[in-house]
């Protein structure tokens, strides 16, 4: 079954801004008793647990037939052989939450293989909703976005993510951002990879990087980028940037203005 993007991503949108919906009311009266700790520096909580379990039976109901990559383990159906499946980050940003920290978002891509086809990102704080089809643009509360005009790194305003639970190549990652730091507008750290790629999406940053990233993190916000006009890959390649746990995402102009300076400190194969 082809499924209707369009209509498919205006639905998988009401279902984000339902979940979002869920995660706002928590703010206020979150227990942080309650507060799962996964590994060094992962946190989670059962708001991302009862998130998730919205969205799997929502999106079990809108697309049968597609498997499930999910953070926090309500996986259907994880087979990589289906030819299409859900990538749901049901609250990226789960350590912003717990802080009180307003930046945190609802993250859901439909995959077809390995390429994302259809993405919802929902920013809760701000009640912002962004989503793209392949092929059919990229849109934040329904209006068309683009990715900045930005033609050189003086002029960029660079989103970053820092290493929390493995530190393997610090010391390259932390070169590459001095080099940024000291050639670019500034460097932000949002703390939700899926907001900062929206942001690159809608103009608001002019690139994005980070490495040891999971595929929930980005899925959805790679085509965001991708559909506004932007480029994303690996950094030093053109190859797939879902699954391989490094993502490059710019405006295009960019692009390999950065990944000339990536490559003078990071070397393609480096393994996680």
């Amino acid at each position: 079954m082809t499924p209707d993007l369009l209509h498919l991503s205006q639905s998988v949108a009401d279902l984000c801004r339902r979940a979002g919906a869920f995660i706002r009311e928590q703010v206020s009266g979150f227990d942080q008793s309650k507060i799962v700790t996964k590994g060094l520096h992962d946190l989670v909580s059962y708001v991302d647990k009862e998130s998730e379990k919205m969205l799997v039976e929502g999106l079990q109901q809108l697309f049968p037939e597609a498997g499930f990559v999910t953070e926090e383990g309500t996986v259907v159906n994880s087979d990589a052989s289906v030819e299409y499946r859900w990538i749901i980050d049901p609250l990226d940003g789960t350590t912003n939450f717990l802080h009180g920290l307003p930046c945190f978002a609802v993250s859901v891509a439909l995959a077809r293989g390995n390429r994302p086809v259809l993405g919802v990102v929902y920013e809760v704080s701000r009640d912002e909703c962004f989503r793209a089809a392949e092929g059919l643009g990229a849109f934040l509360n329904d209006k068309p976005i683009r990715v900045s005009q930005a033609t050189s790194i003086e002029d960029t305003l660079i989103a970053t993510g820092l290493p929390f639970y493995k530190f393997n190549h610090l010391d390259a990652y932390m070169a590459i951002l001095a080099e940024f730091a000291q050639h670019s507008r500034g460097i932000r750290r949002w703390g939700s990879a899926a907001t900062d790629l929206a942001y690159v999406a809608c103009g608001r940053f002019d690139s994005y990087f980070e490495f040891n990233i999971n595929a929930y993190d980005v899925a959805a916000g790679i085509l965001l980028v991708r559909e506004a006009g932007g480029q994303v890959t690996q950094w030093l390649e053109d190859g797939d940037p879902v699954f391989n746990r490094e993502t490059l995402a710019t405006n295009g102009h960019v692009h390999q203005q950065m990944q000339a300076v990536m490559q003078q400190h990071w070397q393609s194969g480096f393994q996680w």
